[in-house]
């Protein structure tokens, strides 16, 4: 059964999705899509914004979000898959949304409006 989900599963231009995401909310610093091993495939750092962390550390931060996005789907079963996945922290927002075996991974300024970004983006996905 897994084999015919993988065949039919919706193909996504990453790069295009990558790119509305940025342009659809102007306190987005990153919007890059993050693969199941944990490295990234598709976008990067929006232009003339310094990271906040090395790049090291964004290896870092990828495998172990990979880790965890593995980890939550352990409770799919029981609770239904999950829609996106937020963490709100001291100088960033960062939101995960899965695309098929991939995660979408969008870090904003921590004021962003968590209540609309997270619904901005899955309509970019889906759109």
């Amino acid at each position: 059964m897994r084999k015919k989900e993988k065949l039919s599963a919706k193909i996504y231009d990453y790069t295009k999705i990558c790119k509305s995401v940025m342009a659809s909310d102007p306190k987005i610093r990153f919007a890059g899509v993050i693969n199941e091993r944990g490295r990234l495939v598709a976008g990067g750092m929006k232009e003339n914004i310094n990271a906040l962390e090395s790049e090291k550390d964004d290896e870092m931060i990828f495998m172990e979000l990979a880790l965890r996005v593995k980890m939550r789907k352990e409770f799919d079963k029981q609770l239904g898959p999950v829609n996106f996945a937020m963490a709100s922290r001291e100088r960033a927002l960062a939101i995960s949304v899965i695309i098929n075996d991939d995660i979408l991974y969008v870090v904003s300024e921590p004021d962003a409006d968590y209540g609309v970004l997270p619904k901005k983006i899955i309509k970019i996905i889906n759109s």
